[in-house]
């Protein structure tokens, strides 16, 4: 399954609906894995092909969701992005992480199995 690009309609009606929810509350039936980025940020490119390795990896596990900054600015502010590549980890249950910076995949793998599906 590849990665699925995200715009905030689809945030809003598959993830979480902030114009709505005060409180985070996860929409979707697995975890999740969004990756904030930029066509032409070179540590973005170093992370896409990895990525898409993963949502093939756990493609019945992860959904690996692909936010580019430059169009979906509204998103990128709810988030407060700041630099890029920046991750949003959603486990089923429980709080988002957000992680900033170019992750290798070894690293990616560890907080799938460790945080994300391990529950």
């Amino acid at each position: 399954m590849p990665t699925v690009k995200l715009t905030a309609d689809i945030f809003k009606s598959e993830i979480f609906d902030y114009t709505t929810e005060k409180d985070w509350k996860f929409k979707g039936e697995i975890p999740a894995i969004i990756d904030f980025y930029a066509d032409w940020c070179g540590p973005c490119k170093m992370v896409a092909p990895i990525l898409e390795e993963l949502s093939d990896e756990y493609k019945d596990k992860v959904t690996i969701y692909k936010v580019d900054t430059e169009v979906e600015q509204e998103l990128s502010a709810i988030f407060r992005i700041r630099s890029i590549p920046s991750l949003l980890f959603i486990p089923k249950e429980g709080q988002p992480m957000m992680q900033a910076g170019a992750l290798p995949k070894n690293a990616l793998k560890d907080v799938i199995e460790k945080e994300l599906i391990a529950n």
